[in-house]
């Protein structure tokens, strides 16, 4: 049943897949690889699943494209909740081979930054080609076509590899952070320590227009965490914005920006409202005064009054 069925960025071996299964429930859920984000996330679409887990921002790399843009564009999908895993690399290759048998080396296209100074230091001379994920780097490696594939220690073993380096990544504390989409419903009830993911178009181009957006935001103390540009397809110059914010759509002042948004722009997405990753309530930032909820609510009952001739 689709409803048992979770995809992700495969082949088998990716960190896509060790985040999955980080979740309690990917333990009794059938975890599906797919070739692709697009394929994973239209298998939820179609209704082939009911959830599909993706890659969406890195530490070092900052949004995964292929992700922003799936989700601006097509049939709606919501974020229910996200992951973060630290990422170190290992240096994957058939046994028996040694350092400097290594001519030519692969993974996905967002580890190589991430491992560049390594390979600078270690393996000037090699190679590199970009593959589909690190884990399809190792199969390519199994087969013969690489020497050598940046990808997860925990895949060599799938693909019949060996780790030749362990612990590789130019960052200290790398990671990448995951998101579970879903088909969209009503979001989960606010936690107190949340984030609320949309997408903003703007309407026309001119000074002060992108200003103007984060204005909806700052003025009621919304505090943003990730805002991204990505083309929109229509011409140099056109772009949205994928945007991370603290709170939940729940929180007045969250409401409130994003009716702000809808009034300016020509388009406004929801992309959901979830728990922030690792994060507790006690760990949230206090309010700014006068963005509390009891303070937008007596802000309205005064209104209210006023018109009444009660104030």
């Amino acid at each position: 049943m689709s409803a048992m069925r979770y995809t992700y960025l495969g082949p088998e071996g990716t960190f896509t897949e060790a985040a999955l299964r980080t979740l309690p429930e990917a333990a009794t859920r059938e975890l599906v690889p797919m070739v692709s984000v697009p394929a994973a996330l239209d298998a939820v679409r179609n209704g082939e699943a009911a959830a599909a887990l993706v890659p969406i921002e890195n530490s070092v790399e900052g949004g995964v494209t292929a992700t922003l843009d799936e989700l601006a564009s097509g049939e709606p999908l919501m974020i229910y909740r996200e992951v973060l895993l630290p990422i170190a690399f290992a240096l994957l290759v058939r046994p028996g081979t040694g350092l400097s048998d290594v001519k030519t080396v692969t993974g996905h296209p967002v580890a190589q930054p991430q491992v560049r100074n390594w390979l600078r230091a270690h393996l000037p001379d090699a190679l590199w080609e970009s593959a589909a994920s690190n884990a399809d780097g190792a199969r390519l490696v199994q087969e013969g076509r690489f020497d050598a594939a940046f990808a997860g220690e925990f895949a060599a073993a799938t693909y019949g590899l060996v780790p030749l380096v362990s612990e590789i990544h130019d960052a200290e504390n790398a990671e990448t952070r995951f998101v579970l989409v879903g088909r969209p419903a009503r979001p989960s009830a606010p936690t107190g320590a949340d984030k609320t993911s949309v997408v903003i178009w703007m309407g026309d181009d001119h000074p002060g227009a992108l200003l103007e957006l984060l204005q909806e935001f700052a003025v009621r103390g919304v505090n943003l965490m990730l805002i991204q540009s990505r083309p929109t397809g229509a011409g140099i110059g056109n772009y949205c914005f994928a945007v991370d914010a603290e709170g939940h759509i729940a929180d007045r002042r969250v409401g409130e920006a994003l009716m702000g948004l809808k009034r300016i722009c020509p388009k406004v997405r929801f992309l959901g409202s979830y728990p922030r990753a690792g994060v507790s309530p006690a760990d949230v930032p206090t309010l700014r005064p006068g963005t509390s909820d009891s303070e937008f609510i007596e802000a309205a009952e005064w209104l209210a009054r006023s018109q009444d001739g009660r104030a």
